[in-house]
């Protein structure tokens, strides 16, 4: 039998609530291994960063505007950078600055500029 949507819905619909549950986790376990999908973006979409911005938004925006720079392989990093903001107090702009070096630097590594 061949997998698709429609066969695993059916086999979803007829577990009871606990293993529906179960199947669900186990389905985000085997998506959080895959390898993520290389992105046909090439260049950073040169979102601006705004005046006032928070760490999370931060964040957000910055993997927006680099969508080819693989988000497992920072995870990390920048929640080393969300710690130091949140946890040892370093501000919001300073952590932004590093978050920006941070996914510049990786993009460079990415399309092969060496600094």
């Amino acid at each position: 039998m061949t997998p698709s949507a429609q066969s695993l819905t059916s086999i979803f619909e007829d577990l009871p609530e606990k293993d529906q549950n179960t199947l669900f986790e186990f389905a985000e376990f085997l998506k959080s291994r895959a390898p993520e999908p290389e992105s046909k973006v090439t260049e950073p979409l040169g979102l601006v960063r705004p005046d006032e911005e928070s760490v999370v938004a931060a964040i957000k925006r910055l993997k927006k505007n680099y969508p080819m720079v693989s988000q497992k392989e920072m995870l990390n990093e920048t929640s080393e950078f969300m710690m130091q903001h949140m946890m040892q107090g370093k501000s919001a702009p300073d952590v932004i600055d590093d978050l920006e070096i941070l996914f510049e630097s990786r993009y460079k590594i990415k399309i092969g500029i060496k600094e």
